[in-house]
C-alpha cells in the first residue's frame, strides 16, 4: 500500500439520505458534532444534496440555520456540500443570478469544499457554479458521474476530467452512485487520471452491490488520495462503506475512541427513523442491471408504498434500464434518477409503456437538462414532442433572471437572501415553509400580508 487515504465522512448527508430518506433531524446530532470534530476526518459532507429540500418539506428546519450550527461546532474539520451544478439543490436548472446568489451565500457561511456535479456530465451545466465558487476561494471538487453503458468508456471519463480541470477545479471525485464501479475499472481509471493530471482524486461509491470496499482498495493502490465513508450505523446497504473496517485495514490516523462513542449513539438514532429506513442490510446484485443509486431506491420504495404498490418494486427495477436506454443512457443521479424512476414507475403502474409521459421526460428530451450521453429513442421523442427540435445551447441560457420576479411574488416573506433562495428553489413548498417560520415569531397573517405590496405593511417582531 502506497499511502493512507484521507477520509470524507458522509454520515450526516449521503449516509442518512441513502438509508433513512434524508429525515435526520438536527436535534439528533447537534450535540454530537464536537465528537465528530475530534475524529480526524479530512472533511465531513454535511449539507447539500437532498438535505435542503428535506429540511423545509419534512423537518420544519431552516437549512441555513442548520448549516450555521454545523459550521460553528466543527472547528477542526472541513465541511463540504454536494451541489447539482445549475440545479443547485433543486431538481431543475435555475437562472445564473440564482446560482450566483446561492454560492455566494454558501461561501458567507464558511463552506470549505463544494462537490459539484451534473447528472449528464454536461460541462455547460457546471460552468457558472465553478466560476462563482472559484471567485470566492472555495475548494471546488469536480465530479465525474460514473455509470455503465456503451458510450461511457475510459476515454469518455478521461476527456470529461480534462474538461473539469480546464475549468479550474481543485480536485476530482469519481462519483459512483449505484456501486457499479468494479475494482479493475477503478484501478485503471484512477491510474490514468493520476498519470495524466496533477490533481487529487477522491473515490465515492455505494455498498449496494457489494463492490465498493474492493473498489476503494483498488483505487488506493492506483493512487487515489481520498475515499468517502460513513460511520457504520449509516453505512453499507445503499450507503457508503463503513469507516471502522477501513480504520483497521489501513491503520488510519483517526480517533478510535470517538468513533466508538459516535457509533453507539448513532445506532439509537437510526432506530428512531425505522419508519423511513430502507432496511437493506445485504447486497443486491440486481442493481448491477438497474443501476439504481441508494437515495433513488429508497425514494422508489416510498413512492410505491404511497400507491399501495410495494409488490411492484421488482417490475420497476426491470423497467428502469429500459427507460434509461430510451433516454440515451443518463447516469442515474438527481435529477435524472427521478426522471427515469418516475417514468419507469408510471410505465409499470399503467401497464403500458409511455402511455403517460411526464413533463420532466419531455423537458429532458428537449435538452433542457443538458445533452444526453447517447442518442435517444426517436419513436419516444416523436411521441413526446412531435417535430419540435432539441436545443443545442447551454440550457441555462434559456432561463431569464429569476430573483427580481421572485421578490415580487413572495413579498414580505423574503426577509433575507436565504429566505428568497428557499422560495426560488422550491416555490410553493418554500413559501409554505416561510409562512410557518414567520407566523411562529410575528404577529401577522401572511395570507393577508401577501395581498399587499411590500411598502404597504410594516411587521414588528414580538
Amino acid at each position: 500500500m502506497k499511502k493512507k487515504p484521507f477520509i470524507v465522512d458522509t454520515t450526516l448527508r449521503d449516509g442518512q439520505q441513502s438509508l433513512i430518506a434524508t429525515r435526520l433531524k438536527l436535534e439528533d446530532f447537534k450535540d454530537q458534532l464536537e465528537d465528530f470534530d475530534k475524529v480526524g476526518f479530512y472533511s465531513m459532507e454535511v449539507w447539500g444534496g437532498a438535505t435542503y429540500d428535506s429540511c423545509i418539506r419534512y423537518l420544519d428546519e431552516d437549512p441555513w440555520e442548520r448549516l450555521k450550527i454545523i459550521k460553528n461546532k466543527l472547528q477542526n474539520t472541513q465541511i463540504q456540500m454536494l451541489l447539482r451544478g445549475q440545479n443547485l439543490v433543486g431538481y431543475k436548472n435555475y437562472a445564473d443570478d440564482v446560482v450566483e446568489l446561492f454560492i455566494n451565500k454558501v461561501a458567507d457561511y464558511g463552506m470549505d469544499i463544494i462537490r459539484v456535479f451534473d447528472a449528464l456530465n454536461d460541462i455547460r451545466n457546471l460552468d457558472k457554479s465553478i466560476e462563482v465558487a472559484k471567485k470566492r476561494k472555495i475548494h471546488v471538487q469536480g465530479a465525474i458521474c460514473y455509470t455503465v453503458s456503451p458510450v461511457h468508456t475510459l476515454d469518455f471519463y478521461l476527456n470529461y476530467a480534462k474538461e473539469l480541470i480546464d475549468r479550474g477545479v481543485d480536485s476530482i471525485v469519481i462519483k459512483d452512485m449505484a456501486g457499479l464501479l468494479t475494482p479493475k475499472v477503478s484501478y485503471n481509471l484512477v491510474k490514468e487520471l493520476k498519470q495524466r493530471f496533477n490533481i487529487s482524486i477522491n473515490i465515492h461509491s455505494h455498498a449496494t452491490t457489494g463492490l465498493a470496499s474492493m473498489t476503494y482498495y483498488a483505487a488506493i493502490e492506483a493512487g487515489a488520495d481520498i475515499i468517502d465513508l460513513a460511520l457504520s450505523p449509516f453505512a453499507n446497504g445503499t450507503s457508503e462503506p463503513a469507516v471502522e473496517p477501513f480504520q483497521h485495514a489501513f491503520d488510519l490516523d483517526l480517533n478510535w475512541k470517538q468513533i466508538i462513542l459516535l457509533v453507539d449513539y448513532l445506532w439509537t438514532v437510526r432506530e428512531k427513523y425505522k419508519e423511513f429506513d430502507v432496511k437493506m442490510n445485504s447486497i443486491d446484485a440486481k442493481i448491477l442491471d438497474a443501476q439504481i443509486p441508494g437515495g433513488m431506491l429508497s425514494n422508489l420504495m416510498s413512492q410505491l408504498k404511497s400507491q399501495k404498490a410495494e409488490n411492484k418494486i421488482q417490475e420497476v427495477l426491470k423497467e428502469v434500464p429500459i427507460v434509461r436506454k430510451d433516454l440515451g443512457y443518463p447516469p442515474l443521479v438527481t435529477p435524472t434518477s427521478q426522471i427515469v424512476g418516475v417514468q419507469a414507475t408510471l410505465n409499470v403502474l399503467t401497464g403500458k409503456r409511455y402511455s403517460m409521459i411526464t413533463n420532466e421526460v419531455k423537458n429532458y428530451l428537449r435538452g433542457f437538462y443538458g445533452k444526453p450521453p447517447a442518442p435517444v429513442n426517436q419513436e419516444l421523442y416523436e411521441k413526446a414532442l412531435g417535430t419540435i427540435k432539441p436545443i443545442d445551447y447551454r440550457p441555462a441560457d434559456e432561463i431569464p433572471p429569476e430573483l427580481d420576479r421572485a421578490k415580487k411574488e413572495i413579498g414580505l416573506l423574503a426577509n433575507t437572501d436565504e429566505d428568497l433562495l428557499t422560495y426560488v428553489l422550491f416555490r410553493e413548498v418554500g413559501r409554505q415553509f416561510l409562512i410557518k417560520k414567520y407566523e411562529k415569531n410575528l404577529k401577522v397573517d401572511f395570507n393577508i400580508v401577501n395581498s399587499f405590496k411590500n411598502e404597504d405593511v410594516v411587521i414588528y417582531p414580538i
